[in-house]
């Protein structure tokens, strides 16, 4: 199907999760297979950024140099936020990108991470001035962001940017209804501000690929030939104005299986829609802490504990049993948003006598705290 002139088929590749060799540096080799696979089978967009350590330098050897150019697409993203201090430390991050991927141009360029305080230094840095008059020079044919908050943060920002050609969304059946995430409304601002979505996180950082027990054997039970990471996929697939569903495939396997099913991409029928929705409902019913990420806790809470974010990095590890998955989690909603860990609370339970889910708070601080080591 066409978007925004692009003839694009339904499967993105990721490369955030490039496979490593055993000195953690990308297996060059291994990604050439992936990329020739993917070309192989009529899939065309790659995305990647320049936060994204080695990945653009690996694109280029893998893809750029050894593909005309016309016979696929690159994304990259700018992420003013990350030790930018002004405009010209923001700009050279589009240079860079040029030069470490040398495709002399990017089909998609984002914005990386709009979303609470991460928007105000694009704004600052009038970013958004910038890619236009990039735009026009032909050095990218569409400008979008990535996005990861809330539906009326969404709102505020494509209302203010009408410019905006697509936005980039965290979208999984597991994350759907998730009141941590909000899957199902970010997607629906987009549609309603009419933009095209790509689709990031469709097996939640591969979560999904292994769901507890009892999501699996929902599953297995409608169908045992193919695998669970597929049902993911094509649950984002399936949704309507969705450019490309991006997977961050980490071996030739993982890209084996993908093309595999969606080489002819089918959307989910009425009978898999239900079974989709019977998985999610038993993945919701799976006791965990049930924060709503209201952050009231928060605005009373004399430690600045980042309470909602800990409690959703907890129920990650209580859901998948990922420890690394959930450290990561864990250092990017409370450490790096600039809250104290778990284990600096005083138990004054200011907290408790706020949260309408009545949540024994600190008592399930403490949890977190031994689960994470502080």
């Amino acid at each position: 199907m066409a978007y925004l002139g692009e003839e694009i088929k339904k499967l993105g590749f990721g490369l955030m999760r490039l496979p490593r060799l055993n000195d953690e540096t990308i297996d060059l080799e291994q990604v050439k297979q992936m990329v020739d696979l993917f070309l192989s089978k009529g899939f065309t967009y790659f995305d990647t950024a320049w936060a994204y350590p080695g990945s653009e330098d690996a694109i280029r050897q893998a893809l750029v140099e050894r593909y005309p150019r016309e016979k696929f697409q690159l994304a990259t993203k700018n992420a003013a936020w990350i030790n930018c201090k002004t405009r010209e430390d923001a700009i050279a991050q589009f240079e860079t990108s040029l030069r470490q991927t040398g495709a002399g141009y990017f089909d998609f360029y984002l914005l990386h991470n709009l979303g609470e305080t991460r928007t105000e230094f694009f704004e600052r840095f009038k970013m958004w001035d910038f890619v236009a008059e990039k735009k026009r020079e032909g050095k990218i044919k569409h400008v979008g962001f990535s996005f990861h908050s809330t539906p009326a943060e969404l709102d505020e920002i494509l209302t203010a940017h009408p410019e905006a050609e697509f936005v980039q969304l965290q979208i999984n059946y597991a994350d759907w209804e998730n009141p941590a995430i909000q899957s199902r409304g970010c997607y629906e601002v987009a549609r309603k501000h009419g933009k095209p979505i790509v689709i990031m996180e469709p097996i939640k950082g591969g979560m999904l690929a292994n769901p507890p027990d009892e999501v699996a054997a929902v599953f297995k039970a409608a169908n045992s030939d193919v695998s669970l990471a597929s049902w993911a996929i094509r649950f984002a697939a399936s949704l309507d104005g969705v450019i490309t569903v991006l997977s961050g495939m980490s071996t030739l396997e993982q890209m084996q299986d993908n093309v595999a099913y969606m080489e002819n991409f089918k959307r989910l029928d009425k009978s898999e829609r239900a079974t989709v929705e019977e998985a999610r409902k038993v993945l919701a019913g799976i006791p965990i802490i049930p924060c709503t990420t209201c952050n009231y806790c928060a605005k009373v809470c004399p430690q600045n504990i980042g309470i909602s974010g800990s409690f959703t990095a907890h129920n990650v590890f209580t859901l998948y049993k990922n420890k690394s998955f959930a450290e990561n989690q864990y250092k990017w909603l409370v450490e790096m948003h600039g809250k104290q860990s778990a284990g600096k609370c005083v138990k004054c339970g200011a907290c408790v006598k706020v949260c309408p889910q009545h949540i024994k708070i600190p008592a399930e601080l403490v949890k977190v705290a031994a689960t994470f080591g502080r």
